[in-house]
């Protein structure tokens, strides 16, 4: 499975604060920017320059698809993106996540556990492998049916490339206007219905609970 080439395209406007430390940086990343630059001068634009030019210092914690909006985390300090990185790695970070799916989903809750692992010869897609991908468990909640979709609510407990994506499509429930891993009508959406809407943590300096939420846009 092959998905379309899209023309880059990043949004303009300033990049919403959420919250802001010695530390930290917690911003919402509008969808259609890049986290990092991408291969080439025309994928050079993204979320941490345009944060850099304000905070030279800004350093990345973890990262979000192009096409996915929502909160990311940056640290200011590099004990800050030493500590977030730990908590990543051994998922002390809590991330919830709504999505526009296709079809009605029957069921009111569930959990994917499917090993994931790049498809080589479609980079950067991934797909399921029993034998070779690694771990990758994904919590759900159906929150409403909307028009013949369903509004989800995703809980990650593994951070894999594409994870969400990738298991929505094998519930046969493909994000909508996925441009990789949807097809024909659930395709056809002004945007992917993929939104990074909170993070739960621990501050990886002073050790505050630190709870926050972006609303979702779609």
């Amino acid at each position: 499975m092959t998905g379309p080439s899209t023309p880059y395209d990043p949004p303009t406007g300033p990049i919403p604060v959420i919250h802001r430390d010695d530390h930290l940086l917690v911003v919402d990343k509008p969808e259609g920017l890049l986290s990092v630059p991408g291969r080439g001068e025309h994928l050079a634009d993204c979320l941490i320059a345009r944060l850099a030019v304000d905070w030279p210092e800004v350093l990345l914690c973890h990262r979000l698809d192009r096409d996915t909006s929502g909160i990311m985390i940056f640290a200011l300090t590099k004990e800050a993106q030493r500590n977030m990185g730990r908590m990543f790695e051994v998922k002390r970070v809590k991330k919830r996540y709504i999505a526009r799916v296709w079809g009605e989903v029957a069921e009111t809750s569930g959990t994917i556990d499917l090993p994931l692992i790049v498809d080589w010869e479609n980079r950067p897609l991934q797909h399921v492998n029993h034998e070779r991908g690694k771990p990758s468990v994904t919590d759900w909640q159906r929150v409403a049916h909307e028009d013949g979709t369903t509004r989800m609510r995703l809980m990650p407990r593994t951070g894999r490339s594409h994870q969400l994506r990738v298991h929505m499509q094998s519930m046969g429930h493909p994000i909508l206007g996925d441009p990789f891993y949807a097809s024909g009508a659930a395709q056809d959406f002004p945007r992917m219905m993929l939104h990074a809407e909170r993070l739960k943590f621990e501050h990886p300096v002073t050790g505050t609970v630190m709870r926050l939420e972006v609303p979702c846009p779609f």
